[in-house]
């Protein structure tokens, strides 16, 4: 999909209750999920244990970490949209995550954004509110839903 282009931190507020764009499908492997699982120390077997999750998990593939999944989200929304101008940005966390279904290892994802709200900060800061959506590729129901939030600064 063709990346949305914005021209300043300061015209956002013309696209809130607007879907922004959906992001390229991105397929989570299983090296991914043990690269995710070695840099948070969480080896549950449900997600590094191909063997077992054969015989144990319906569908017998791992699933990735729900926060795996969530961490793709600055990777995707990357690919949905870039504002021009900003000096600086930062991530303001998230108001609401949901994990609905499971992502199992050799899914493709993508996020579609919608935005929320775009409030003026002081120092000439936007804090845009987006609704991502993570989707997994031949599933009706998402892997994430999260209402994030970050602050960026025009220039």
């Amino acid at each position: 999909m063709a990346r949305r282009e914005f021209a300043h931190p300061n015209e956002m507020h013309k696209y809130v209750g607007q879907e922004i764009g959906v992001s390229d499908w991105v397929e989570v492997t299983q090296d991914r999920i043990n690269q995710f699982a070695d840099a948070t120390g969480d080896h549950q077997w449900i997600h590094v244990d191909v063997e077992r999750a054969k015989k144990e998990i319906p569908g017998g593939k791992t699933i990735a970490h729900g926060f795996l999944t969530l961490s793709l989200i600055p990777m995707l929304n990357h690919q949905i949209s870039h504002i021009n101008n900003v000096k600086r940005g930062i991530n303001y966390g998230c108001n609401k995550v949901r994990f609905t279904s499971p992502v199992p290892a050799g899914s493709k994802v993508r996020a579609r954004a919608k935005l929320m709200a775009a409030d003026p900060m002081e120092g000439g800061g936007v804090r845009l509110t987006n609704q991502v959506t993570v989707e997994i590729e031949g599933q009706e129901r998402p892997a994430c839903v999260a209402e994030t939030m970050s602050i960026v600064y025009g220039a």
